[in-house]
């Protein structure tokens, strides 16, 4: 019986610990590629001498996904930001399952009202 008690707690183990490893790749990968979608927003702007608007840099989503595709550097620095601005927000996705499959209630509802906060906070700065 204490045999497959300590079976289960290993494998529990084992998963917390893959959790936090992919926790650990999404910061890192989401950082590099939003720097690298910087960096290549900066480099357009200085062989294209401008950012491509006259007025400002593109602020919503429809406005950055056109400039994009326009070539316009400036949204795609605004992507890179964007995608930097995600990153978190998706740890804490992947937190809310690591705390469902710990089957740890509280930090299901912290975490899930964490992620709502978020959301709301975005949904609020994308209406300005």
């Amino acid at each position: 019986m204490a045999d497959k008690t300590n079976k289960s707690k290993q494998s529990m183990h084992e998963e917390t610990r893959q959790v936090e490893l992919v926790i650990g790749k999404i910061l890192r990968v989401g950082v590099i590629t939003s720097a690298i979608v910087i960096l290549i927003g900066i480099a357009m702007y200085f062989m294209n001498g401008g950012g491509g608007y006259d007025n400002g840099f593109p602020k919503r989503f429809a406005s950055i996904f056109s400039g994009i595709a326009a070539g316009k550097s400036y949204a795609v620095i605004m992507l890179g930001v964007f995608l930097l601005i995600l990153t978190p927000v998706l740890r804490v996705v992947v937190s809310i399952y690591a705390f469902y499959k710990e089957n740890d209630k509280l930090y299901v509802i912290i975490t899930t009202i964490v992620l709502i906060i978020l959301v709301f906070a975005m949904m609020l700065g994308y209406r300005s």
